[in-house]
């Protein structure tokens, strides 16, 4: 392989040095601190550093937070660390998925969204139900909702195929796994019909939750009106009663230096918060009350079991569903991420160059093929206007900012004028130029990209400029550009 070796020279116009100045010592621990941080640093092998350096991290983040699940985020994160052991072979499959998630979310957009996919609960009703626990009522909603956005998912990519004869063949690489699973509709229905979308279990699910729960209603409902009762009787204006739960038993809290005129146990006591007190009519109906709650507990425990037992024959298929979900949040992220800075789909070339033919990573011979390859010549590196993806990032964000303040004043200004609170309507409106005069200045103040077109003859490159030229930025640029296009997202370049 052809390496080539980059020095990077500051201009030799520099400024005459500055006389020495005598510094006052720093304190030893500011020393044993640096030292340390030293120490760690120089204990990462040199592709670690090559990749801290880079601020490869920083990208990973960027990325990962285009993933809509949780699990999608942490694998994003995963893959993109381990950009240095992906092959030749490897970054060709990934330059297909993502190409394959770019064409789906132009045809199907709207289904490529995974934020409302809970896979934290989904992997804990997995661990629940295999472990031979009962389901959680939340974690079978989070099962049912997988089930149902995969059904919706493989009809939306059908009719996007249809839609592009050609489409067939590209899409198998990336969703053929998730096309051909089956869902249950039957366990999706039983799963609605017991459990509420706030995960707690309907009284329609048995005939003897919809008793108990009918049996606790009424017991409350007696409890409240004996309450109601003993405090009207009492009518001491000394004190102050509410009725109030202690430990799930219906009592009367009462505050005041006079004593209750109702019989009654003495739950607690205290000068703040006065005493609660159990009407000895009422110990009876809180009996009652405790035993209908505990066979409400009972019975919406035996239908989760039964809900249970159903989810345990689909378990497999659901760790697939969740599997094949997660992947294409991944990959779905790295193409949102490739889009959302309009980026560029890269021309990838093995390192051997025989008879002015290279082969790229979409297939056949590069030559005379590609905006990146010009005829009868072979580039070693060609990356005309390439941005260096996190200064973009950052532009774009602030850019992003700066709209949404101009959209919150001129809301407040419109809000302002339709109640007649038009006092500081001249500072707000004068606040509001200035806001839209940043927009206009960060939409001019685009980043600055770089061009670098390398021959493969070259096997030096010397960079020389005045400090803070823009050298280490345009060696960033090259660096993260060549990773992006390892693990095979869209690079930031506007050629």
């Amino acid at each position: 392989m052809v390496r080539l070796s980059i020095t990077v020279l500051t201009s030799p116009l520099l400024p005459t040095p500055a006389p020495a100045v005598r510094l006052r010592s720093r304190p030893l621990i500011r020393l044993r601190l640096r030292a340390l941080a030293a120490g760690a640093a120089s204990s990462l092998s040199p592709s670690a550093r090559s990749l801290r350096l880079l601020e490869w991290g920083k990208v990973c983040d960027a990325v990962a937070s285009f993933a809509g699940t949780a699990h999608g985020r942490d694998a994003t994160k995963k893959q993109l660390w381990e950009v240095e052991d992906v092959s030749y072979e490897q970054s060709q499959r990934l330059l297909q998925e993502t190409e394959v998630a770019v064409w789906l979310l132009d045809n199907a957009g709207g289904a490529m969204d995974f934020s409302g996919l809970d896979t934290i609960a989904i992997e804990s009703a997995i661990h629940c139900v295999s472990g031979g626990a009962v389901i959680k009522g939340l974690e079978a909603v989070a099962v049912a909702s997988l089930m149902l956005f995969v059904e919706s998912l493989q009809v939306n990519i059908k009719a996007a195929r249809k839609l592009d004869e050609g489409s067939h063949s590209r899409l198998t690489t990336l969703t053929e796994t998730i096309l051909e699973v089956v869902i249950n509709k039957s366990l999706v229905k039983s799963i609605q019909d017991i459990v509420d979308d706030d995960g707690s279990v309907k009284d329609t699910a048995s005939p003897e939750l919809r008793r108990h729960r009918e049996r606790v209603q009424l017991l409350e409902s007696r409890l409240y009106q004996l309450m109601d009762k003993l405090m009207r009787n009492a009518n001491n204006e000394d004190s102050l009663s509410e009725v109030c739960i202690v430990n799930g038993r219906c009592c009367i809290r009462t505050t005041g230096d006079k004593s209750s005129t109702f019989d009654g146990l003495l739950l607690s006591s205290g000068s703040d918060a006065g005493s609660m007190i159990e009407p000895i009519a009422a110990v009876p109906l809180n009996d009652e009350l405790q035993e209908s709650r505990a066979l409400v507990a009972k019975a919406e425990l035996d239908v989760l079991s039964k809900l249970t037992d159903k989810i345990l024959l689909e378990l497999d298929s659901i760790q697939s569903l969740l599997q094949e979900t997660i992947k294409l949040d991944k990959v779905t992220a790295r193409a949102k991420y490739s889009i959302a800075y309009d980026g560029t789909f890269p021309d990838l070339y093995l390192p051997n160059f025989e008879n002015e033919t290279v082969t790229s990573a979409t297939g056949g011979s590069a030559k005379g093929t590609s905006s990146a390859q010009p005829p009868k010549k072979a580039w070693k590196l060609y990356m005309p206007n390439a941005y260096h993806p996190l200064l973009l990032q950052q532009h774009q964000e602030n850019l992003d900012r700066a709209k949404r303040d101009v959209a919150s004043a001129t809301a407040e200004i419109r809000r302002r004028r339709i109640y007649g609170q038009d006092i500081a309507e001249d500072q707000l409106a004068s606040d509001l130029s200035s806001m839209k005069l940043r927009v206009s200045q960060l939409e001019k103040d685009q980043p600055v990209p770089v061009d670098f077109m390398i021959a493969e003859e070259t096997t030096v490159l010397v960079i020389t400029g005045p400090n803070t030229g823009g050298k280490t930025i345009s060696l960033k640029t090259v660096g993260l550009a060549s990773l992006m296009a390892k693990i095979d997202f869209l690079i930031a370049d506007y050629s």
